[in-house]
């Protein structure tokens, strides 16, 4: 099945102090939401829903390409979602956004780590957080964090809105302790 975008939106955000305390180096995030058809909105229910699932490498890529070109900086946190019309499932969003779609991501801005994900059923302009995990491993637990994000016209009832969020560092101030980014950089690799 061929993807059909109705548009893709880019969203950058640049935090400098935190708590009264000025940074070191900002903390940037970066988002790319693509707004697309959701071939199944309004369709009877499907078993199967492969011909998303099995061709979604290129989108995967295209969203953390892009989302990785507007923070400008290394890439070293991600998430992604997904927001389904009213018309469609839950499902229909995660489908577009797992299997391969992870593969692109990895492949786009490096990463081994699972994608911290969320989806949810809603209209135009609904709020969604993003979670942000560390690109590398899920428990370094300074890039914990979140993306407000929202697109002021969509999902339409038969779209679908699929988000890459990307961060450039840990949230400023972290001091909650775990496992740190030097960490996963100096453990011995199989």
């Amino acid at each position: 099945m061929t993807l059909r975008i109705r548009k893709i939106l880019t969203v950058r955000e640049e935090t400098r102090s935190e708590g009264g305390q000025d940074a070191d180096r900002p903390l940037v995030k970066a988002a790319a939401i693509a707004v697309l058809s959701n071939h199944y909105a309004g369709r009877p229910y499907s078993h199967g829903l492969a011909d998303i699932t099995d061709d979604n490498y290129e989108l995967g890529h295209l969203l953390a390409s892009t989302a990785a070109e507007a923070l400008g900086l290394e890439v070293e946190g991600y998430g992604k979602a997904s927001l389904v019309g009213v018309n469609g499932e839950i499902e229909h969003g995660v489908a577009h956004k797992i299997g391969e779609f992870g593969k692109g991501v990895r492949d786009a801005v490096g990463g081994e780590a699972w994608i911290s994900s969320v989806s949810k059923r809603c209209g135009p302009g609904v709020q969604v957080d993003v979670p942000l995990a560390y690109k590398d491993e899920v428990w370094v637990r300074s890039h914990y964090d979140a993306f407000t994000l929202f697109v002021p016209d969509a999902p339409l009832a038969d779209e679908v809105a699929v988000i890459v969020a990307v961060s450039s560092r840990g949230r400023l101030n972290d001091r909650v302790g775990g496992m740190t980014v030097e960490d996963v950089k100096n453990q011995e690799k199989p």
